[in-house]
């Protein structure tokens, strides 16, 4: 009982409402959003440059040997995942507003989480470090893959990657994990040492960028452009997303004939979509009048993947044979 209750008693989830409701009774607006922005990015920097710190280069090499698990499960995060969001955001454009259908697209090009799909492929039984290293990977591919995935699939309405968008994610994004990783032989054990604490950080630098970019969506009359009807469908389809992304998750390891707790890994690795990349890297291609827009999608997915993985997991581990 304990294990399904989980995800509500998560402080991720607590972060994001706590973001969302503060930007809709007191949104960033004007001058005060210019330099709510301003905060933002340099959080970015500053998580970014923690992930590049606590992430092993031996995990990575580790993982780029292993192409058996690592190669499936990039093709299917960024391949079918992604023509999964570009097909359901053509269908969602035909009942929502069509900044949100885009979110669809967003959300299928994003990369896995790290931390929830690691917890609950070990309440699993299923192959942690697997799980650590393929997750790990896939956030690092989607740095520099999720965007330019998203311009190609988003048409007209995706964003616009050129010079200054390549230079804003090169200088926001890459260059501080890549300092990360470099000065990690003197910083790692003392982020792994005090992971509880720097937990918080990644919760923070997420609760700013969903802030400034429901500000701005606020601003733009996010609460007078949803009807029941609207909210009724963006729920149904984020429900058909991440059945259809642990249905077909699972069949895909089958078919491939991996043991089963591998097969748990490529579940949780695969179906999850991770928030600590997608509302910093929405912060950084859309304007804020159209980022929260953007991640409506994404927030509501992140909600109920950590609802449903609980119970999944727990029902998994009692089926072990």
């Amino acid at each position: 009982m304990l294990a399904r209750l989980r995800p509500l008693a998560d402080p991720m989830i607590a972060v994001l409402l706590i973001a969302t409701a503060l930007a809709l009774l007191t949104p960033a607006t004007g001058e005060a959003r210019a330099y709510a922005q301003l905060v933002s990015n340099w959080s970015i920097f500053g998580l970014f440059l923690l992930n590049g710190m606590r992430i092993a280069r031996t995990e990575i090499s580790k993982g780029l040997a292993n192409w058996r698990c690592f190669g499936p499960l990039f093709m299917w995060v960024f391949g079918v995942m992604a023509l999964a969001g570009w097909g359901l955001g053509a269908l969602a454009a035909t009942i929502l507003p069509p900044v949100v259908a885009l979110g669809f697209v967003y959300l299928g090009v994003l990369p896995s989480t790290i931390q929830s799909a690691t917890s609950y492929t070990t309440l699993a039984k299923g192959n942690a470090a697997l799980s650590v290293v393929g997750a790990a990977l896939i956030n690092i591919a989607g740095v520099f893959v999720s965007a330019p995935l998203f311009a190609l699939l988003g048409g007209e309405s995706g964003a616009d990657i050129g010079i200054e968008m390549i230079s804003r994610i090169g200088l926001i994004l890459v260059l501080p994990f890549l300092i990360g990783q470099a000065a990690q032989g003197w910083t790692r054990a003392w982020i792994i040492e005090r992971k509880e604490s720097v937990v918080w950080v990644d919760r923070l630098v997420i609760g700013i960028a969903v802030f400034v970019a429901f500000s701005g969506a606020v601003e733009e009359g996010l609460g007078t452009m949803f009807s029941a009807l609207d909210w009724a469908a963006l729920i149904g389809l984020s429900v058909l997303f991440l059945i259809f992304a642990t249905g077909g998750a699972w069949l895909t390891s089958g078919w491939l004939g991996f043991p089963r707790a591998d097969r748990i890994a490529f579940l949780f690795a695969a179906a999850q979509k991770s928030v600590a990349i997608g509302a910093p890297l929405a912060a950084i291609l859309f304007p804020t009048e159209v980022a929260g827009f953007v991640i409506a999608p994404l927030l509501l997915y992140h909600l109920l993947q950590l609802m449903w993985a609980a119970p999944l997991a727990t029902t998994l581990a009692r089926s072990q044979p």
